[in-house]
This record gives C-alpha cells, structure tokens and sequence, in this order.
C-alpha cells in the first residue's frame, strides 16, 4: 500500500473508496446507498479538479492506505456497518490535513454522513 501524502493522492484514495463503496452496496443490493456513495465520488472528483494546484502539493505526513482495511467481499449488515466506520476513520483522518478549506469541508461531509450509516 501507498503513503497518503499529497492532496493528490488522498483525493483520488477518496474517490476510489466512493466507487467502490457505490459497486459494494450495488451488489448487496441497497442502491439508496449506491447512490449516495456515487455523489460523494462526484463531488470528491470536482474538488479535485477545481484545486489542484500548486499549494495542494505540499506534503502530508502521517497518513498510509494500510491502516484503512474495508470488506467489500461480505454484504451482511455488520460488515456493511464496519465498512462505514472505516470510511468515516478514513475521512476523519484525511480532512484536517487537507490545506484547501472547501476540500476540507467536501471530506467531513462525506465523514458526517457515513457516520450517519455507521
């Protein structure tokens, strides 16, 4: 697993997350949820697109994609349940190392509401 430790990075790890959370939830077949996790990962996607620039390549330290372990193979209710509580670790962990405000806000949003889930 890679280092989280550029903006970059931690954008597209989100981004990625989203999709995956979105087949994960088709697959059980909660498409409410899909759907919620497919505008997350749009709205993750604008955020990237609107502030990449030069400040958002400023390292970060003390992130790594090991310490975030999801299940997307089991569909029972508490593994859904802790894959939501990994996401909203993730997006917790993420958000205050994040430099650009409204990215800032973009990612605890998405923590707030897989909390909601969790």
């Amino acid at each position: 697993m890679s280092s989280l430790n550029t903006f970059g990075s931690i954008l597209t790890y989100a981004i990625n997350l989203e999709t995956s959370l979105r087949d994960y939830y088709e697959a059980a077949g909660n498409n409410d949820l899909a759907r919620d996790s497919d505008k997350r990962r749009s709205t993750l996607e604008r955020i990237r697109r609107e502030y990449v620039v030069e400040i958002t390549l400023e390292p970060i330290e003390g992130l790594d994609e090991a310490d975030y372990n999801f299940n997307f193979q089991d569909h029972a209710a508490e593994a859904q349940t802790e894959n939501e509580r990994m996401a909203v670790q993730f997006y917790s962990d993420v958000a205050p190392k994040i430099n650009v405000r409204q990215a800032q806000r973009a990612l605890e949003r998405c923590a707030r509401q897989h909390a909601d889930l969790a």
